[in-house]
């Protein structure tokens, strides 16, 4: 199988009810950035507040995960958690547009949490069901263009919105009623796959393992993938113990841990960095027009990702766009050490986060492609599942850091924290491109794992690697 993943689509729009997840990430997108805005300019909370909101959500959703990866192996109507999915989206956006306070927002943001996973399995399981093989990577690769340009949509709906002096609450309601779009065109254009596969198929294929780990679906956080449902039994744990063990010189520790960090580093910047642009001074307006600017580089960088990871190879590539991110996050802790006037506080932020953005795009084809070659005759599955355990620490953590910074530190210390996480991760990162060769050159056995899967907190024992 090759490692390639295409991310330029043959055409566009692979299949017309593709089409039917653009509203829904606009939505989704324009919610990412209205929540903490409402948090911050309606509701009258502070930087405390949007991380506190944060680490509910996130908390919410590590927990959704579980329980919905579990349903959509045993409830195979792709369809259906799709219109729950997108149906509880419009509800829950529509009552917070009337969240008369910060406790009710939290209740609210959290149950965002327990359904945001729904239908993040079932629709790339439609893809990799009512596709051919051989269409796949094309399939996917639209699938993502269709979410970017969503995501590009639903930004500049809230720029143009508050640009024209309509107040933030009812923006909720237009996001609410893009949901609702979405729900319409899945019951029109979706139909069920004859042959349903289960999750952890998605890991046989690089397309679809990358955009899944790609799906972003509110604000920046990353939904976890749980193949396989989890275990907190001592046979587990035992098998986990094995597995670290065997794996001590091998690369997958190595990644998953520049990967947790990759994600800390991450999650601790863009939870904190609205609250930082408000007290900049910036308007909502331009808030949302910085947040498409990431967006943007996004869009023209995923595309041009899969040939540059060929070219300069995934290893490299990993390499030098978690330096680029890292040089972003010292770039905007430089501002704070000279305050900027407010139109130079603009346009630094708008280049800034959309070198950021860049950067992502490259990261995350990057390391999908390196994860998947590490997962090969392994139990793909569970490992994935601790890895997805990780990303939903990684989530939970950076909002505690950030709410704790929020108390006791800076936005300038925030921003450095977070680059020194990330600068971290690089030489794990080299360590796991020499683990991998060495194993290569030394012709050792792959170790296969089996048995039930682990903990969220553990990987099964390896048989052989």
């Amino acid at each position: 199988m090759t490692d390639a993943v295409r991310t330029w689509p043959h055409r566009l729009l692979a299949r017309p009810w593709l089409a039917a997840f653009v509203p829904v990430n606009a939505a989704t997108s324009g919610f990412g950035v209205a929540l903490p805005l409402l948090i911050l300019i309606d509701l009258h909370g502070g930087w405390t507040d949007v991380a506190l909101a944060a680490g509910l959500y996130n908390a919410a959703v590590i927990f959704a995960s579980m329980v919905w990866g579990v349903v959509s192996d045993h409830y195979q109507s792709r369809r259906a958690l799709l219109l729950l999915n997108f149906g509880a989206f419009a509800a829950l956006f529509a009552a917070l547009a009337f969240s008369p306070s910060i406790p009710v927002l939290l209740v609210l943001y959290t149950a965002v949490g327990l359904v945001a996973p729904a239908g993040t399995s079932a629709a790339n399981l439609l893809i990799l069901e009512r596709f051919e093989e051989s269409e796949r990577p094309t399939a996917y690769a639209s699938f993502q263009e269709m979410s970017i340009l969503g995501s590009i949509g639903g930004l500049l709906v809230g720029y143009f919105w508050l640009l024209v002096g309509e107040p933030l609450p009812p923006l909720l309601l237009l996001l609410a009623a893009l949901s609702a779009a979405s729900v319409v065109a899945v019951a029109v254009g979706v139909r069920d796959p004859v042959r349903p596969l289960a999750a952890r198929d998605v890991a046989l294929h690089p397309e679809g393992l990358a955009s899944r780990l790609r799906h972003l679906p509110i604000g920046r956080g990353m939904i976890p993938f749980f193949p396989v449902r989890p275990s907190l039994d001592r046979a587990a744990l035992r098998r986990f113990r094995v597995w670290a063990r065997d794996e001590v010189r091998h690369e997958l520790p190595l990644i998953f841990a520049a990967s947790f960090l990759f994600n800390l580093s991450g999650n601790l910047f863009n939870i904190s960095y609205t609250p930082y642009l408000y007290a900049t001074g910036l308007a909502a307006s331009s808030i949302f027009l910085v947040n498409f600017a990431n967006n943007m580089a996004q869009s023209l960088s995923y595309p041009m990702s899969g040939n540059l990871t060929a070219r300069a190879g995934p290893d490299r590539l990993v390499g030098r766009a978690s330096y680029l991110r890292a040089v972003g996050y010292l770039a905007v802790a430089g501002f704070t050490f000279a305050p900027l006037a407010a139109g130079a506080a603009y346009g630094a932020n708008l280049v800034a986060y959309g070198v950021l953005g860049a950067a992502i795009a490259f990261y995350s084809t990057a390391s999908s492609l390196i994860l998947f070659r590490a997962l090969r005759g392994r139990d793909a599955g569970s490992l994935l599942g601790l890895n997805s355990a990780l990303g939903g620490l990684a989530a939970v953590a950076g909002a505690a850091l950030s709410g704790f910074l929020a108390v006791g530190g800076s936005y300038r210390v925030t921003f450095l924290v977070s680059a020194a996480i990330l600068l971290a991760s690089l030489p794990l990162w080299t360590a796991a491109e020499l683990a991998y060769r060495r194993r290569r050159t030394a012709g050792e056995p792959v170790r296969v794992v089996t048995g039930s899967a682990p903990s969220p907190g553990a990987a099964p024992a390896a048989k052989t690697d």
